[in-house]
């Protein structure tokens, strides 16, 4: 009779901790970004400069519903940086990740989607850019990550699927026309939480 007494009690908090799991709702999230932009080049016909990668930020909200295979609707403010041998690049920009993701042992899940992403402003070594190609550009996100209760962790790349370049008149290069592909190529570290 004990032992029916104990599984029941095991069951009712297994029960509970998995419908935790399940649960759909909102909730807010924030993180770091390791992140690089695309090529830097100086002036027309010149080599194309590799980007240091730098540290960013962002943080957002976002929407979960499902339980086992979820949908999970974000839109995340990010900001990120990238140096190269002239200068630095900075970028803020709106992200709305639309991701699909499939949860295993009640705390583990993998997913993947589309990012539409708007950008904000950009300027390189405080040059204001206001010729990029296309301020709306679509990416890819894919990761993993654990889940305990309410709160989550999780490890995602991204890249933006075309060339999208921000020309400027750079000063430093005798006012020659320089252009940077602004398409993300980062890592994302993101915390959240489920309200």
């Amino acid at each position: 009779m004990k032992q029916v007494f104990y599984l029941s009690i095991v069951l009712i908090v297994f029960t509970t901790f998995a419908q935790a799991q399940n649960k759909s709702g909102f909730g807010f999230k924030g993180g770091l970004n390791y992140n690089a932009n695309g090529d830097y080049f100086e002036s027309i016909g010149s080599n194309a400069e590799h980007p240091d990668r730098h540290v960013g930020y962002h943080f957002g909200i976002f929407g979960k519903i499902g339980g086992k295979i979820y949908l999970k609707p974000e839109l995340v403010y990010t900001s990120t940086k990238s140096d190269y041998n002239t200068g630095s690049f900075k970028m803020q920009k709106l992200d709305a990740p639309v991701l699909v993701g499939l949860r295993f042992f009640e705390f583990l899940n993998v997913f993947a989607g589309p990012s539409l992403q708007y950008i904000l402003d950009s300027e390189f070594e405080g040059i204001d850019i206001n010729e990029i190609e296309n301020d709306f550009t679509v990416g890819l996100n894919f990761g993993v990550g654990v889940s305990f209760n309410r709160i989550g962790i999780d490890l995602r790349y991204e890249r933006g699927f075309s060339e999208n370049e921000a020309t400027f008149i750079n000063s430093n290069s005798g006012l020659n026309v320089s252009r940077i592909d602004t398409r993300p190529d980062q890592l994302i570290l993101s915390l959240s939480f489920l309200l």
